[in-house]
């Protein structure tokens, strides 16, 4: 490992303030995606600057019953919240599939929206990767790209982004706030997430120097009936190869409201607004599910390895809100 210099922030205005200074300088959380990507020689910051003395760690309600999240709020905690887990079960479930325990001790809210790719050009230090190195190239058009993204990708870059958790908040119009220098600002996740276009190493759309100071789930009544699936290669710790955080409201067999967000199918959680249009108003049985995935997904453009997570997601989809249905009616 390269050497690194190491600063506990005291307060923001510290944080801020060492983070801008320097622009070999990243901030640290738990440090479970950051340092194993320093260990490959990935990431080489100069300065890593600790977060976690920061009043960034608590979860509290908001006016109406939607939730303020911290972003130094470790993964377990946020699981095991009984306001999360009874306002938004999809959100604990989703954080429950996405690690193992010791690594959701450690993992924070925000390095959880920051944590990069899994692509196995992007973390091999001499692989061509336009999102490591902009300009050399995505080895992933022409090689391993079973588990790649069907739906956003570009001729530039086709990784997919990992987390479970992003997922489930893309689905509940989740907003990102942060802090700079100049004071606090804040993006709705929707447009946190850079499209991939030709600048994939360009993620999100946070301004320089800005540190995520939490999310704000909205209320949504919707969402107590939520519920997160993942569908894995091994049923033990491992990133999905398509997921699912979807929510549903049937009366007299009609779609009132749904939601729908895909995981492990583009760069960027998948809001997928097309099939919750298809879907509003509609019959909430398994064929109306189906025409809505399929409307979704035909923006897709499988590669030559992956054209199997579109019946996938059809088939996840289709199942979930299945479910979901059945339990209203009960």
């Amino acid at each position: 490992m390269r050497e690194f210099r190491y600063r506990r922030a005291a307060d923001m205005a510290d944080a801020l303030t060492l983070l801008g200074a320097e622009p070999g300088a990243r901030p640290l959380g738990g440090g479970t995606n950051l340092v194993d990507l320093m260990k490959t020689g990935v990431e080489r910051p100069e300065l890593l600057v600790d977060l976690r003395d920061l009043p960034l760690d608590r979860i509290g309600s908001t006016v109406g019953g939607g939730l303020r999240i911290g972003a130094t709020v470790t993964n377990s905690d946020l699981a095991a919240h009984p306001q999360v887990r009874r306002w938004f079960p999809a959100l604990a479930q989703a954080v429950l599939a996405g690690a193992s325990g010791q690594l959701r001790n450690m993992a924070t809210v925000g390095g959880n929206l920051l944590q990069r790719t899994r692509c196995g050009y992007f973390t091999d230090a001499v692989a061509p990767c336009n999102k490591r190195v902009p300009g050399s190239g995505c080895a992933a058009l022409d090689g391993e790209h079973r588990n790649h993204a069907v739906l956003g990708a570009s001729p530039h870059c086709v990784a997919v982004h990992p987390s479970d958790m992003a997922v489930a908040l893309a689905a509940f119009d989740t907003i990102v706030t942060y802090e700079t220098l100049d004071g606090p600002g804040e993006l709705p996740l929707a447009e946190f997430y850079r499209p991939v276009g030709d600048t994939p190493q360009l993620e999100t759309a946070l301004p320089p120097g800005a540190l995520i100071t939490g999310v704000v789930l909205p209320p949504a009544p919707i969402a107590a009936a939520s519920r997160y699936r993942k569908v894995r290669e091994r049923a033990s710790y491992a990133f999905a190869i398509g997921s699912l955080a979807a929510a549903l409201d049937v009366q007299d067999g009609i779609v009132r409201e749904v939601r729908l967000a895909f995981g492990a199918v583009a760069s960027r959680p998948w809001r997928a607004r097309r099939a919750e249009r298809v879907l509003t108003g509609g019959p909430a049985d398994a064929e109306a599910f189906a025409a809505a995935v399929d409307a979704e997904l035909a923006a897709a453009r499988p590669l030559r390895h992956n054209g199997y997570k579109l019946p996938l997601m059809r088939n996840l989809v289709v199942s979930v809100l299945t479910e979901l249905a059945e339990e209203t009616v009960r």
